[in-house]
């Protein structure tokens, strides 16, 4: 089969490494033009486009694939690139563009899409973080053929994983990126065969995966505690959940429940390693932080920066 890969972050590398080692032939990758990024902002190529170019892979950089869009000379480029790969199928993984029409048409089998969740549970953008900051138990892999709904087309395969509660959506996702990846495998070897088969998403259990904000990064230390430290898993690496003490934006990589009460944003305890921190219900004992421009540490070391950090002092 001829497949073409539409993908850009490391999520997606997985899968195309994965598809790659399994021979299939990928004649085209599709991935997000270069961003700039660090502190220099240089322009940084996507995870999927350094394995392109590391497997010698032919490369398309689309800014959009509307025809009528704003970038109509990208769009016709990347439709003759891939009218001319002849495909049989493209898969997708967290792609970032969205798929007008015409490209979901153009393969002989459609396109095939890796979604990190139990579909109809969590479609959209950011699965993963939703899941762990929901409470969720488990999650999963959904393997499904797209159509131009929001993550709404048919469901090919599925696999669960569960979400276990030390899980911060950087171990979550690494462990669904492999599983990701052997599905789309075993996804299109059954669809060479005529195996595979199509399931319509049930109308109940819908729930939205809205992108994450850079502004739901500040804790809300009214909120009950549990649910603040599962925020903390959902948002490492990204945004980082954070707080305001001294004037510096403080990030909280890792927490967890405390029986104590006080009132919201209270510190408990600034003491031997332990910095408590009173939420809505209970407290949290916050275990691994990280001051601009340092490096994650435990809270012994945070406190030993932090002389002024007292008992009483609020956040």
């Amino acid at each position: 089969m001829r497949i073409a890969f539409a993908g850009t972050p490391e999520f997606a590398r997985v899968a195309l490494r994965q598809l790659l080692d399994a021979g299939f032939d990928v004649p085209l990758v599709l991935t997000q033009p270069d961003r700039p990024a660090g502190r220099g902002l240089k322009l940084q190529a996507s995870a999927v486009k350094a394995l392109a170019v590391e497997r010698g892979l032919a490369l398309a950089q689309p800014r959009s694939l509307r025809l009528d869009g704003k970038y109509p000379n990208d769009a016709r480029a990347a439709r003759e690139a891939l009218e001319a790969a002849q495909l049989d199928a493209m898969v997708v993984a967290a792609y970032g563009l969205i798929l007008p029409a015409w490209v979901l048409k153009l393969p002989v089998r459609g396109c095939l899409n890796i979604h990190a969740s139990l579909l109809p549970r969590w479609r959209g953008a950011a699965p993963i973080h939703r899941a762990i900051e929901a409470g969720d138990t488990e999650t999963g892999i959904t393997i499904m053929q797209m159509d131009e709904g929001l993550d709404t087309g048919d469901m090919l395969l599925s696999e669960r994983e569960s979400i276990r509660s030390d899980d911060s959506t950087a171990t979550l996702h690494d462990r669904l990126a492999a599983l990701g990846g052997r599905l789309i495998v075993e996804a299109l070897e059954a669809a060479a065969c005529g195996g595979l088969v199509r399931r319509s998403q049930p109308a109940e259990g819908v729930t939205y995966a809205h992108k994450i904000d850079k502004a739901e990064a500040a804790i809300d230390w009214s909120r009950p505690a549990e649910e603040i430290e599962r925020r903390v898993r959902a948002f490492d690496p990204f945004p980082g959940a954070s707080f305001q003490q001294a004037g510096e934006t403080v990030k909280l990589w890792r927490a967890a429940v405390a029986p104590q009460r006080g009132a919201p944003g209270t510190v408990l305890s600034a003491a031997e390693g332990l910095l408590r921190v009173a939420c809505g219900d209970l407290s949290l004992d916050l275990l691994q932080l990280q001051r601009p421009g340092g490096r994650r540490v435990g809270a012994r070391d945070f406190l030993a920066l932090r002389s002024t950090l007292q008992v009483g002092a609020t956040l």
